[in-house]
Formats: C-alpha cells, sequence, structure tokens
C-alpha cells in the first residue's frame, strides 16, 4: 500500500490504519465519535494527501475545461474562485467529482479522488489531446483538511501577520497562494476551514504545528460521518458511472443554461426531455436500527436503495442517502435484516453549522 507523508505522524498518534483505495490511511485516533464532535464542535484536521493534483496549463486550458466539465468554468473570473463539478462520460454518468482552481489564464488546479485516480488521469489525457494543454499531476504535495468552527483561527495563527491577514479574507470556494502553502476554503465536512496543500517534506512539520495549536488529528471514519451529517455525495457509492448527476441531487452543479458544449451534454438534455425518473434524497430512520448502503427502500411510488448510511452523531439518529423513485411522498419503509422499518424522505442536507437543519429532528 502507498503511504503519505504523513504516515509516521498518525502512527505516533495511536492511529489505526486501513487500506483505503490501496492508500494506508488512519481511520480513527481511539474514538471515532470522539473526533466527529471535535469538527462539529472546535477543530479537526484530516490528512487528504492520498487526494490527486492535476495541474492543467496552456493556451487552451479554459477551453479544454470548459469542454470536459458539466459546470461551467465562465463562472470564474477572478484568479483564485473555484467551482465544485462532475466529469461526465458520453452517456451522462459520473466520472467523478471535483473542486477547479483557476489560478492564472492559462493555469488551472483540478483536485480529484484517489479512488479514480487512474481512470481520471487516463481520461484528462484522452480528451486533452485535442487542445493545447499539458497535464501534470503534483505528488510531490501533500494535502491537510482543518474543518471545524475554530478551524481557520487556528491556522491563520501559524502564518506570518501578513499572510494571516490575507488568507483571513479568503471567501468559501476560494484559494491562493501563500509562501510554500496553497489554502483553499474548502472542506467536505459541511463546516468552515482551510484545505492546505504544502510540500510533502514539510507536511509533518506543519501537522505537529496544528497539534501544538489546539487542532484535533481526526480519521476517514469521522470524514465519512461529517461530509454524510452534511448530505455531501461519497463518488462510489452515491454516484458512479450508472447514474447521472440528475439522479444525484447535483443538477445544481450542471450548468446548460446556454449552447455551451460538454461532454455528456446530449444524454443529460434527453434525460431531461423524457423525465428524471430517479432522485436522491435524504433518509432518517424513526425507530432504532441501522442504516447502511445498497438497503432496500420501499415507496408509494415503487422500490429504490439507500446509497450512504449509518449512525449520525450529531443528531444520534441513523440517516442515510437513498436514490428512489421521483415523486415519492415523505414516508418510505427501508428492509434492515428482513424487517421493514419506516423512515422519513427529508431534504438535506441533516446538519448545518453544527445543529439539525429545519425538519431532520
Amino acid at each position: 500500500m502507498r503511504r503519505t507523508a504523513l504516515y509516521q505522524a498518525h502512527v505516533a498518534a495511536g492511529a489505526r490504519m486501513v487500506d483505503f483505495t490501496g492508500w494506508e490511511m488512519p481511520i480513527h485516533y481511539g474514538s471515532q465519535i470522539n473526533e466527529h464532535h471535535q469538527v462539529r464542535n472546535e477543530a479537526g484536521m484530516f490528512d487528504v494527501s492520498h487526494m490527486t493534483v492535476v495541474d492543467i496549463h496552456g493556451p487552451q486550458t479554459r477551453e479544454f475545461l470548459s469542454f470536459l466539465l458539466a459546470n461551467d468554468v465562465a463562472k470564474l473570473q477572478q484568479p483564485g474562485t473555484a467551482l465544485y463539478s462532475c466529469m461526465l462520460n458520453q452517456g451522462g454518468a459520473v466520472i467523478d467529482d471535483l473542486i477547479a482552481y483557476f489560478l492564472a489564464e492559462e493555469w488551472f488546479r483540478l483536485v480529484v479522488n484517489a479512488a479514480t485516480r487512474d481512470k481520471d488521469l487516463a481520461w484528462l489525457e484522452r480528451q486533452g489531446a485535442a487542445f493545447s494543454v499539458t497535464i501534470t499531476e503534483q505528488p510531490e504535495l501533500a494535502m491537510i483538511a482543518v474543518q471545524g468552527p475554530q478551524a481557520r483561527a487556528r491556522v491563520l495563527s501559524l502564518l506570518s501577520e501578513d499572510h494571516a491577514v490575507a488568507a483571513d479574507a479568503l471567501q468559501p470556494f476560494t484559494a491562493e497562494h501563500y509562501g510554500d502553502l496553497f489554502i483553499a476554503r474548502t472542506g467536505y465536512t459541511g463546516e468552515d476551514g482551510f484545505e492546505v496543500s504544502i510540500p510533502a517534506h514539510q507536511a509533518e512539520d506543519f501537522w505537529q504545528r496544528l497539534l501544538e495549536a489546539g487542532v484535533a488529528p481526526c480519521g476517514l471514519g469521522a470524514r465519512d460521518t461529517l461530509r454524510l451529517e452534511a448530505g455531501m455525495n461519497l463518488y462510489g457509492q452515491d454516484m458512479d458511472e450508472d447514474v447521472t448527476p440528475l439522479e444525484s441531487g447535483l443538477g445544481w452543479t450542471v450548468a446548460m443554461k446556454d449552447n455551451r458544449r460538454f461532454i455528456g451534454r446530449e444524454a443529460l438534455e434527453t434525460q431531461t426531455a423524457r423525465g428524471i425518473s430517479l432522485r436522491l434524497v435524504g433518509l432518517v430512520l424513526e425507530g432504532r436500527g441501522i442504516l447502511r448502503p445498497r438497503q432496500k427502500v420501499l415507496t408509494a411510488r415503487g422500490e429504490g436503495e439507500t446509497t450512504s448510511g449509518g449512525f449520525a452523531p450529531t443528531l444520534r439518529k441513523a440517516i442515510a442517502l437513498a436514490r428512489i423513485p421521483a415523486g415519492a411522498d415523505d414516508s418510505c419503509e427501508v428492509e434492515i435484516r428482513g424487517k421493514l422499518l419506516p423512515a422519513r424522505i427529508v431534504k438535506v442536507p441533516f446538519v448545518r453549522n453544527g445543529v439539525a437543519c429545519q425538519g431532520i429532528l
């Protein structure tokens, strides 16, 4: 298995290490629940150096990404701005989801998932061959996500005064270089914070300084419960190459208001014209039980299934994302160990700013 630059720091902190898509990564440091609450209430940090960072340079970079992505990079006019998008195949299904950062007119940065690295790089090279661009992976970068209501303050305390003032002014979905650090106000927890890219040889020192500043190390287990409470999709569970963004609660990331040509557009137009038959929703289990992926969901409109599920520490309830027939009403049943248990269909997110959203509890 591959190891990040922070592997020894995880072992020294007593992390339980597991195989995550070929990377040896921390699942928790003793208590996944405590780590979850640490992020919701204060600040926690995650090693996300297994994510794939790809820089795209060249005179046709913007044209290439306009064709490649379902969201429209024309929205990015100020250097440092970013957007979330899906990368689709010709059938309109999701190859991967990613964040694209506009750094200069001939320089964009993509951050894609670790599990899809090989196919993503192959797809980028294949599609980029028709454009004047160079596509360069950046494996020398480590990445640390610092998340929670105190996260930004803890990171800013480690920067020089000038850099701290500038980074404090970053708006959500913006990023900037501060010396060797690339700091983005993005995340995957539903909390405020930064994702910090740093040269790998400097990562352990920065991690230690964050520890001394009061930021708790957190594993992938807490990252998953946090993103689920925030209603954020996980590639390979809530979306994949069998479903479109329109069936995955991601229609808002598809920009089709103009005549821009992008991969998968015709398939999405056809699907829209025929009517979207499935939609991704949230579920809250009414009683006791455990929601897991791939459980059958019964609605008045037909069957669906859960895509992600688990115990929500903030809510103290079992929740799930589920793909169900469009038009289903507010109630359903989930088959758990041969029994049908009642659940409510709700809008996501389940949790915002550390508290339950309206109608969830």
